[in-house]
């Protein structure tokens, strides 16, 4: 159960949540507990079922009948392939939304399937948001989501209200792309400090120092983080059986990569540190947390 959250005044909507995973549950939990008519689809039908007893929504079995009648469709599934399963095709939200709603993607996917699906959204007079979340599993529990955000304002304009059910932020970047484009920044960004926090602890820990007393004393200066913050006391302790799981970086680093290829940004340190990850999973950690960096060192 997530913990109690204020929500901001919101007119009631009829909405779809498709995907409930550890992101997704909560996510659709908030929209439901902020007085949203909630219908779920779940590619494991027992999850929908099960979300449906706990905050008394609905459940559907396919994404065009939890799409159907719907304002807006917000989804939370794996990669760009299960984001085309459930949004095209017969069974698809797509062809269940009624003319005027939108779609709302937070997987953490490619630019190139999220214009893909703005495209297709707009022959159908649908509108389609590409929206990557930051936070993990803590932030969607606590309804404390930074969502990162690309498509039309007007769009944007009209579910932002909804979303802030399960967020701190929602914030409108550019055109469609720019929401994952944003998410991919955010990631190379934290690839780069859990690698530098790894091998600050481990050199620390190398000199004999008391490493939970030097991060509380240099967490007050000028290297603090949320890395150093949430993740640094459990990097010490070699507990990693949490969070966001490595293969997960590793999907999402690989986005990062093959978008640097196409428009020529060096990433250098982003590219070393996915083969550490690659390492960190050839050696049983696929999901680990991906403060696991440091059992590399």
């Amino acid at each position: 159960m997530s913990p109690v959250k204020t929500y901001d005044p919101c007119p009631p909507r009829t909405v779809a949540f498709l995907g409930l995973g550890v992101m997704g549950h909560p996510m659709a939990g908030h929209l439901a507990r902020a007085g949203h008519r909630v219908t779920v689809f779940n590619r494991t039908a027992a999850k929908a079922l099960a979300w449906a007893a706990e905050y008394g929504g609905a459940s559907a079995p396919t994404p065009r009948e939890a799409a159907a009648g719907a304002d807006f469709v917000f989804c939370c599934v794996g990669n760009d392939d299960d984001l085309r399963a459930v949004a095209l095709g017969e069974m698809g939200a797509f062809a269940g939304m009624q003319p005027g709603a939108v779609f709302v993607d937070h997987t953490t996917a490619s630019a190139t399937v999220a214009r893909e699906l703005y495209a297709a959204a707009a022959v159908r007079n649908l509108s389609f948001v590409d929206a990557p979340v930051s936070g993990g599993q803590a932030g969607a529990v606590n309804g404390a989501l930074t969502v990162m955000c690309g498509g039309d304002a007007a769009a944007f304009d009209a579910m932002q209200p909804v979303a802030m059910a399960f967020s701190r932020a929602v914030t409108l970047l550019g055109a469609s792309g720019a929401g994952q484009l944003a998410k991919m920044v955010n990631q190379t960004a934290v690839a780069g400090m859990v690698q530098a926090l790894a091998e600050a602890i481990a050199f620390g820990t190398r000199a004999g120092l008391p490493m939970k007393a030097v991060l509380d004393v240099i967490g007050k200066g000028a290297a603090q983080s949320w890395q150093m913050d949430n993740r640094g006391p459990t990097m010490i302790e070699g507990k990693f059986d949490f969070g966001f799981a490595v293969d997960w970086m590793r999907k999402d680093l690989g986005l990062v990569l093959d978008e640097a290829r196409r428009n020529g940004a060096r990433v250098p340190v982003t590219a070393l540190v996915d083969q550490f990850y690659a390492d960190v999973q050839a050696a049983g950690g696929r999901r680990w947390d991906t403060s696991s960096l440091i059992t590399r060192l």
